[in-house]
């Protein structure tokens, strides 16, 4: 979605994503939680140099290090805190969040290291509901969403409850669309203030410096309180496999984008494209998002349509059949087929709460609820399913998580008694793809 001046100019949408769905933003959740600290900060609850461990005095380890007493909130937005590698996965598998960040090493004096740090967000969370009594969404519901016109949004939370802060949001593009509108309007929105210009000022100002990311030019500009800077006075909120809020101030113009990026990478790619065709004084303005458009080659993601076939050779029916599987990562125990003329049904078997029945249908999309991984947890969420006969004994199953980037293919080779499943996912954190084969019951 495109915004200049605050109107609507430009929206596209790649079938089978549509208008209105939300969005899991990832990383981009951080620009979220910031502007929280920043309302906080305003009403007076928070100061930005106080001190983290003043707010936990019951998580402490037994002996404060010099470098731990010195981090401050503000070190926490600037991702400044001083540790000196990656700490995702040492605090992600305790059940503790809290005491786990604070039982760390910090090596580097706060202030003078930088490093990107999802927990350093979550800790924010953390503190705000500590001196609030509510969760960040509670918080954020009259302070934000609500003037916004956001609804109640997802907001995934750590094992103990607290809103995870540094990743885990979903919002529909339009939101992300009127949270950038807010920001370019310093802290405006449709003649009320969300949060003091001030603030906004001390988000979008480099605090800290890295210039040492040679490989993306827009990640060299610095960083800010959960915002990056970008060229030409530019900033951005961004998140995993390309979750964009881009705002330019002197052009007057936000950006909201969700990708399915496989990497980082065409993130940079993008922002070239926008400074291209839709910064550039010299291209046309009703020219610059159909540009961008061909650019992209934005598509529909749905695969082509291909005529069904009979039901494989060698298998005389597959409705009711079912296939136990080897054990294998994803814990697939085993699948059941109903079949009815051009429609279908999988049951889909592990023994917990990714159980689940899908519908497919030869002819067409099929748009249901199913049961898959957002950032950090299982959810019910909207899916679109295909199917469609690649040969006469492999069938193929797509199915386009549309809240998430996520688009799972299943891949089902028969022979007379055995099945063989290769799954595979575009974008993942974990296992990407494995291969399971599996018996055929009961016949």
């Amino acid at each position: 979605m495109l915004m200049k001046d605050g109107v609507i100019k430009a929206e596209i949408y790649r079938e089978p994503y549509r208008k209105g769905c939300p969005q899991l933003l990832y990383s981009l959740s951080k620009s979220f939680t910031s502007i929280a600290i920043g309302i906080a900060w305003d009403q007076g609850l928070i100061r930005l140099d106080d001190p983290v461990i003043s707010f936990f005095p019951d998580k402490l380890p037994p002996v404060i290090s010099p470098n731990l007493a010195k981090m401050s909130i503000h070190h926490l937005l600037s991702m400044n805190t001083g540790h000196h590698d990656d700490i995702y996965a040492e605090i992600a598998r305790e059940q503790d969040w809290v005491r786990a960040f604070l039982s760390l090493e910090v090596k580097y004096e706060p202030g003078t290291h930088h490093l990107y740090n999802t927990h350093a967000t979550y800790m924010l969370s953390a503190i705000l509901e500590r001196v609030t009594g509510r969760n960040l969404v509670d918080f954020l519901m009259p302070t934000l969403f609500d003037p916004l016109h956001i609804p109640r949004p997802i907001w995934e939370t750590c094992p103990m409850g607290i809103t995870a802060g540094g990743m885990g949001l979903s919002l529909t593009t339009d939101s992300v669309a009127r949270f950038g509108q807010m920001l370019l309007d310093k802290g405006m929105y449709a003649d009320k203030r969300i949060v003091s210009e001030q603030y906004i000022e001390l988000a979008t100002t480099k605090h800290s410096d890295t210039a040492d990311r040679k490989d993306r030019i827009d990640w060299q500009q610095g960083y800010g309180y959960q915002f990056h800077m970008c060229r030409q006075g530019c900033y951005r909120g961004d998140g995993s496999f390309g979750q964009l809020c881009f705002v330019a101030p002197s052009a007057g113009i936000v950006l909201a984008v969700n990708s399915s990026f496989k990497s980082m990478e065409p993130l940079q790619t993008l922002l070239d494209l926008i400074y291209t065709y839709v910064l550039s004084p010299f291209v046309k303005n009703d020219n610059k998002l159909n540009q961008m458009e061909r650019k992209l080659h934005l598509s529909s993601r749905l695969p082509e349509r291909v005529e069904p076939m009979k039901v494989p050779t060698g298998i005389r029916e597959i409705d009711g059949r079912c296939y136990r599987f080897d054990e294998h990562p994803e814990g697939l125990r085993s699948i059941q087929f109903r079949s009815i003329g051009d429609r279908l049904e999988l049951q889909m078997q592990y023994g917990d709460e990714r159980d689940q029945l899908l519908a497919f249908d030869l002819n067409r999309p099929v748009t249901q609820q199913g049961i898959f991984l957002k950032d950090l947890s299982l959810h019910l969420q909207e899916v679109v399913a295909c199917a469609s006969w690649m040969s006469s004994d492999t069938l193929q199953l797509t199915l386009f998580y549309i809240e998430t980037p996520y688009m799972v293919t299943y891949h089902l080779a028969f022979t007379e008694r055995e099945i063989e499943l290769n799954y595979h996912v575009d974008v993942s954190f974990g296992l990407r793809q494995y291969q399971a084969l599996g018996q055929l019951q009961g016949a």
